[in-house]
């Protein structure tokens, strides 16, 4: 059954890498998503993503004439939901497991958290994602690992952006626009969580690789100019890292007492790599 086309818009921004952006759809209407809650960003596509997106109307869809950056296509996205309770800010290289963003959504409202992110596996889908999904959320459903997202996915509810604002446009930023919400919103209180109710498959930020790639640039951001912006340098950034490790290992320890996973893993080498 369809679900409230008003509970949520989810926004896709793409650059090329079509295959990828027509898997990551056909994965979200498989969990019943109507095609009217999917606004797709392209951001100057210069493979046959246009001719695809004008042989799919029934997709909301926005083509932007050059490349704005990740930041500005996710507040484009943001701007054009008026009415969507939570907005969805997603990669196209994904696909989407068992009810995700209903799971996911469900997921924030029971644990009060205004923005939300779902478990995530990374890699090579070797392993056989869509038969994998069901078990490991049989046994992840419960997770949860507060004070954090990650910019794959994450969902936001409408409130946060009247607290805290829309996803910075600077193009310095590059890659470093999700961290720097991440800090505005630690700032302001907003509570934050990663979720094992819903997951993801992550190919593994295909789109920075082939920006990357085409410009010769090894980082599309700034990273000097990004620590500068949210104030994490020097004395202060040490021990925001030692925290950060802290915290990891306290979660993964708590995660693998429960199951044999955990809410962040990679595929490497036909194995999982526990994150």
């Amino acid at each position: 059954m369809p679900l409230d086309p008003q509970r949520f818009s989810i926004v896709v921004p793409v650059f090329n890498q079509l295959s990828y952006t027509v898997q990551c759809v056909e994965s979200l209407l498989l969990q019943n998503v109507c095609p009217d809650q999917i606004l797709i960003v392209d951001n100057a596509s210069s493979d046959d993503t246009a001719q695809w997106l004008g042989d799919h109307p029934e997709f909301r869809q926005l083509r932007n004439h050059v490349n704005l950056g990740c930041g500005c296509a996710w507040t484009q996205g943001v701007v054009l939901s008026p009415d969507a309770q939570w907005v969805v800010l997603l990669n196209n290289d994904v696909l989407a497991g068992p009810d995700a963003i209903n799971a996911l959504l469900d997921a924030a409202e029971r644990e009060k958290l205004g923005v939300v992110s779902p478990a995530l596996l990374e890699g090579i889908d070797d392993y056989g994602f869509a038969a994998f999904a069901p078990g490991y959320l049989r046994k992840m459903s419960g997770m949860v690992r507060r004070g954090k997202f990650h910019g794959v996915c994450f969902a936001i509810h409408r409130s946060v952006f009247e607290k805290v604002g829309f996803p910075d446009t600077d193009r310095r930023l590059g890659g470093y626009e999700d961290a720097e919400y991440l800090y505005r919103c630690r700032r302001a209180g907003v509570s934050l969580g990663i979720v094992g109710a819903s997951v993801f498959h992550h190919f593994g930020s295909i789109t920075q690789k082939a920006i990357a790639k085409s410009t010769g640039l090894k980082s599309l951001g700034d990273l000097k100019y990004f620590r500068s912006r949210v104030g994490s340098r020097g004395v202060k950034r040490k021990l925001e890292k030692l925290r950060e490790k802290r915290q990891l290992a306290a979660w993964i320890m708590d995660e693998r007492q429960v199951t044999p996973y955990t809410l962040h893993m990679v595929r490497r080498d036909g194995e999982w790599e526990l994150h």
